[in-house]
């Protein structure tokens, strides 16, 4: 894992013992004490991540967010300033290249934060589309940190030297700007675990400090560091999809339930014209159910009663919160409609499975 780079925060997580593994290129932690306690944690508590190697562009200037419009299969040009907006990054022939997230900091001044292994490919789309307009990678300046759980908005709101006028007002998918040891703190109300949460960007200089700040806040609440594992068992149990697992340039955003993203009003946006003329009959992202204690694993295939091949599982794990196993899968839509009994092909044993609607678990606050 020589060649990895590390987030300013390697350091810290090596004091907890954390495990460490290869994602988009970072050596990032996996775990620290237990995947079942950190995601634990999160649902009942709170859990401290480090999401610091996620890619991140300003983009500012005369025209930006009608660039972004053409960009993007969202719209921004409407979007309020202080709001923020999932969207996705196609290309000509309408398959996924990214999923991103749209912060609107200003009239004309945006933030883009997409996934560490796309951040090449975004960064070509910018410049591509933005020409004079101003754009920044500030990936290698900035840090990230979320903390996702119940008692979130209690740990921020109590964390030293953290001052952010409004955050209990603030609305989910919305940021503000706050200060932190007197620097720019941008605290935005997102995250990946199908819990409240908060993310927080600051100067790598000051991670390291607020990160400890954090966990002395929130230790007495409940708060545990959490690595990648729990974040992936917790996403997938809020259905909440993955670049590599469930998105990819092969997949068109219908088929992984994310047509309601796409603004195919507009005039124009890269693969606008191959969406409209997307063929019928193409596989689409489902929920799987199971009972006992063996959960199917990415690439396994999904068989109907006969044995057929009808689908394969993008994702998969013994859910910790609900105590059987789930699974999101691409199936052919004759076999997509909730209620309808296949089979995970798990190392040549079927295990009944049922279709059921996503997420598999959805927060009641």
């Amino acid at each position: 894992m020589s060649d990895l780079r590390s987030t300013p925060l390697a350091g810290r997580h090596e004091a907890l013992g954390a495990s460490f593994t290869d994602f988009g290129g970072w050596s990032m932690p996996v775990r620290y004490t237990s995947d079942l306690a950190e995601h634990h944690a999160v649902r009942t508590a709170a859990g401290l991540f480090d999401i610091s190697h996620m890619a991140e562009f300003t983009v500012a200037g005369a025209g930006a967010g009608a660039v972004l419009d053409a960009m993007l299969a969202g719209r921004f040009s409407t979007m309020k300033v202080g709001k923020a907006k999932y969207s996705l990054m196609l290309d000509e022939n309408g398959g996924i290249v990214d999923d991103v997230i749209v912060y609107r900091r200003g009239a004309e001044d945006f933030l883009i934060i997409s996934n560490a292994g796309n951040r090449a490919k975004v960064a070509a789309a910018l410049n591509r589309f933005f020409g004079d307009i101003a754009i920044s990678d500030i990936t290698d300046e900035m840090s990230l940190i979320a903390v996702q759980g119940p008692r979130a908005q209690q740990i921020v709101a109590a964390t030293e030297g953290v001052i952010v006028d409004g955050l209990s007002d603030l609305g989910y998918y919305a940021w503000l700007g706050g200060t932190y040891a007197r620097e720019e703190l941008f605290v935005a109300r997102t995250g990946y675990t199908g819990e409240d949460g908060f993310e927080l960007m600051v100067p790598n200089a000051l991670a390291p400090a607020l990160w400890d700040a954090l966990l002395a806040a929130g230790t007495p609440l409940g708060l545990v560091p959490a690595g990648l594992a729990s974040r992936d068992t917790l996403r997938l149990e809020a259905g909440m999809p993955l670049h590599g697992h469930e998105l990819s340039t092969s997949i068109r955003p219908a088929q992984a339930g994310l047509g309601r993203v796409v603004a195919m009003e507009k005039e124009y946006f890269t693969g606008k014209e191959a969406l409209a003329a997307a063929p019928d009959g193409l596989p689409v992202l489902v929920g799987l159910v199971a009972e006992g204690r063996r959960a199917g694993r990415a690439g396994y295939a999904v068989v109907d009663a006969e044995g057929t091949p009808v689908g394969e599982i993008t994702s998969g794990a013994l859910s910790p919160t609900l105590g059987h196993p789930i699974a999101m899968a691409y199936v052919a839509p004759e076999h997509a409609a909730v209620g309808t009994e296949l089979f995970l092909d798990v190392r040549g044993t079927r295990i009944p499975a049922t279709v059921t609607a996503l997420p598999f678990y959805r927060r009641t606050t």
